[in-house]
């Protein structure tokens, strides 16, 4: 069965969800990362921080609560979670770089055995600029990439990226709509198949060689 862009969206939103812990401080990417918040396990609070200077995302605005000061990193409305505070860009990029945010959840363009990332630049293609992803991915303790698996079919999961970086070496996990992916010393580690999908699958939309070690 061929999955929605809607159904694949959410099957790689419930499954990033499953990866926090109750406390822990997230950044979360524009798009598809958001989603995540909307499926946290039973007992399960985070703290969802802005790059842009919000501590404690809330819940998108409505017709009820507009206010237009009041926006995540993406410039979209968002409420603040009771607790919650805005901050200014010195102390938000001193978290972001000072090792405070545990869990930090990125889409890519690219990302490959290497555990290297490229999500910002397609060379010849305008651009506004990295913004605060280099220091996202430098500074988190935990880098996850939630993405489709494919671009218009073909891998985004390489051998080794061919577009220009964001960072080396940080992704510690890739989760798409086919597989669940640990990134060791040694390379890409398939943990886990997602029900839409087979091993026959995974591998031939997946240009990395990888070690299979099923949870």
């Amino acid at each position: 069965m061929e999955l929605t862009k809607e159904q694949t969206q959410e099957i790689i939103a419930r499954r990033v969800a499953q990866e926090f812990s109750n406390g822990d401080v997230v950044t979360l990417g524009i798009g598809l990362p958001t989603k995540a918040v909307r499926y946290l396990p039973d007992g399960v609070n985070i703290i969802v921080q802005s790059e842009n200077g919000v501590l404690g995302v809330g819940a998108y605005q409505n017709d009820t609560n507009r206010d237009c000061h009041i926006t995540n990193a993406g410039g979209v409305g968002v409420t603040i979670n009771p607790g919650g505070c805005c901050v200014d860009s010195l102390m938000s990029f001193a978290m972001m770089r000072g090792g405070h945010i545990d869990v930090t959840v990125l889409g890519a363009l690219q990302v490959d055995a290497e555990g290297n990332l490229a999500n910002w630049c397609i060379p010849g293609k305008f651009t506004p600029g990295m913004g605060g992803a280099m220091d996202l991915v430098v500074g988190t303790k935990r880098l996850i990439i939630a993405m489709e698996h494919t671009a218009k079919g073909a891998p985004k999961i390489l051998k080794k990226c061919t577009l220009p970086l964001t960072v080396a070496h940080k992704v510690n996990m890739i989760i798409t709509e086919k597989a669940v992916f640990d990134i060791s010393p040694h390379g890409l580690v398939l943990r886990e198949i997602m029900p839409n999908s087979s091993l026959d699958d995974i591998s031939t939309t997946t240009d990395a060689d990888f070690e299979v070690d099923l949870r």
